[in-house]
């Protein structure tokens, strides 16, 4: 029975090392121990208790301790886990600033983590400036001939205006309206290729870094070239636009005068049909006449000498015309 009991004891004792090996990260507070890092085994258990990985902690720790950042802690590391932050990349950017004589505070750094900016790249940038190239801007200056230039951009992180300031596309958008304005404002496109570095004096003047996360460093015209002639093409396109529009307004004016002309020719058979009706109460009216006496006999026989007079004048007139126009 006493073995048996031994036995089982044994069994128990090799369970119970084993599940408190497998929860306390025993190889991790020796390293943490013989880096010089004081840390507690109930620390270890606390963060597992609280689904924190040790590894990150400690390895994170002991490389701030051999760099000598005391204000880190590892309280303030856990709890920049806890919030969602990258707490290697933090003590990375960290060890990096104090290198390379930075002022960075572990606030400052967990801050800009937190708010989705790489602190670490940053740090390298404010060491090592950044190119940015601008794509092709295309700009119309008063002669109206269009010239693209593309510019590079070097600037530095600025770490204090990390959280909160305005990204690359930002620097972007005011380099090329910068661009813009100055093509803009030239008198001649001469102007501008006879000296290109006009372009960055005048953008660099009006600090187009104000409130970004980045320090214009320089702007440097990588490329001026010259595009199409937009004044002449404007001037033409208004010409023709024109030239429509006066054939619209003619076209307008023709379709009043045939309407005109139709409604003179509708009125001209209209007055002719007056006339005729008229016409045909002529013989009533003379026999009328006839009949109260109020002309006679001789007076209606003068009158047909009168109309026939008149007719054959009419008649000779007519055969006069027509050799004449034969001859024209």
């Amino acid at each position: 029975m006493s073995l048996i009991y031994g036995i089982v004891i044994f069994i128990l004792v090799i369970v119970l090392l084993s599940i408190f090996f497998s929860f306390v990260p025993l190889g991790l507070w020796i390293s943490a121990l013989a880096a010089g890092v004081k840390i507690r085994i109930f620390d270890l258990i606390g963060m597992r208790l609280r689904r924190v990985p040790p590894s990150i902690i400690i390895n994170s720790m002991i490389k701030a301790h051999k760099a000598g950042l005391s204000e880190v802690t590892l309280d303030k590391l856990e709890a920049h886990y806890l919030a969602g932050g990258n707490v290697d990349r933090v003590v990375n950017a960290l060890i990096a600033a104090q290198r390379a004589g930075i002022p960075l505070t572990f606030e400052k750094a967990a801050a800009i983590d937190l708010a989705g900016r790489d602190v670490l790249e940053a740090v390298q940038m404010s060491v090592n400036p950044k190119v940015i190239e601008t794509p092709v801007v295309a700009a119309v200056a008063k002669d109206g001939i269009e010239l693209k230039a593309k510019a590079r951009v070097t600037v530095r992180a600025n770490i204090e205006r990390l959280v909160g300031g305005a990204g690359e596309a930002t620097i972007i958008a005011r380099v090329g309206e910068g661009i813009v304005t100055t093509i803009g404002s030239a008198e001649s496109y001469k102007e501008v290729l006879e000296n290109p570095d006009s372009i960055s004096r005048t953008v660099l003047a009006k600090g187009l870094d104000a409130g970004t996360a980045f320090e214009i460093v320089s702007i440097d015209i990588a490329d001026v070239d010259v595009g199409s002639n937009v004044g002449a093409r404007l001037k033409s396109d208004q010409a023709e636009a024109d030239m429509r529009i006066a054939q619209a307004q003619a076209e307008s004016r023709r379709a009043l005068a045939i309407a005109r002309e139709q409604e003179m020719k509708a009125l001209t058979q209209e007055m002719r049909a007056k006339v005729t009706e008229a016409e045909r109460e002529i013989p009533l009216a003379i026999a009328q006449a006839l009949r109260e006496g109020k002309i006679g006999v001789l007076d209606y026989y003068t009158l047909k000498n009168i109309m026939a007079d008149t007719a054959m004048r009419e008649a000779i007139s007519q055969i006069t015309k027509k050799p004449e126009e034969g001859k024209q």
